[in-house]
């Protein structure tokens, strides 16, 4: 009798539940979605009029720069929006150090243009600058009495996009 039971149980299919046919559902569906997409974008991106297409923005970036953010932020503001050759200008002659930094991060971004894009590094303009906080070094300076003072030597991450001029 105990060997009829095996039988009947080996004979009867697996019921499967409700929420595991729901999920081979959405991965089916999931797939399809996924197999119609690339064929949604290429043909989306062949209506597109030339016109319409984006000027190209060219980007470089210094991070673990040794200055502290407050005062890169000062030349980076002064030098937001110009074209390159004022700011390449405004910059050499500049007495803040933070321009020199500044200055090596457009040059780079110019020859970025050229070598990346195939566009001319003369014929750019800064179209942003930012400048963040990057982590700070603390070190500590000996003073009267045996006692220590805090130095924090603080660090930036500059970063410039550059943008063809509109003629």
């Amino acid at each position: 009798m105990a060997d009829e039971k095996k039988d009947a149980v080996k004979k009867e299919p697996a019921k499967k539940s409700p929420k595991a046919s729901a999920k081979k559902a959405t991965k089916k569906s999931a797939k399809k979605a996924e197999a119609k997409a690339p064929a949604k974008a290429k043909a989306a991106t062949q209506k597109v009029a030339p016109e319409l297409v984006a000027a190209p923005v060219v980007r470089a970036s210094a991070r673990y720069v040794r200055i502290a953010p407050r005062k890169a932020r000062l030349i980076a503001d002064q030098v937001r929006g110009l074209h390159i050759e004022k700011a390449r200008a405004l910059l050499q002659f500049s007495p803040r150090s933070a321009a020199q930094d500044i200055q090596k991060l457009i040059d780079s971004a110019a020859a970025n243009a050229e070598n990346n894009h195939d566009l001319i590094g003369d014929e750019m303009k800064v179209s942003s600058i930012t400048v963040d906080e990057g982590p700070t070094l603390k070190r500590f300076r000996p003073r009267a009495q045996g006692r220590a003072t805090p130095i924090h030597k603080r660090t930036s991450h500059i970063a410039v996009a550059l943008t063809p001029v509109e003629d």
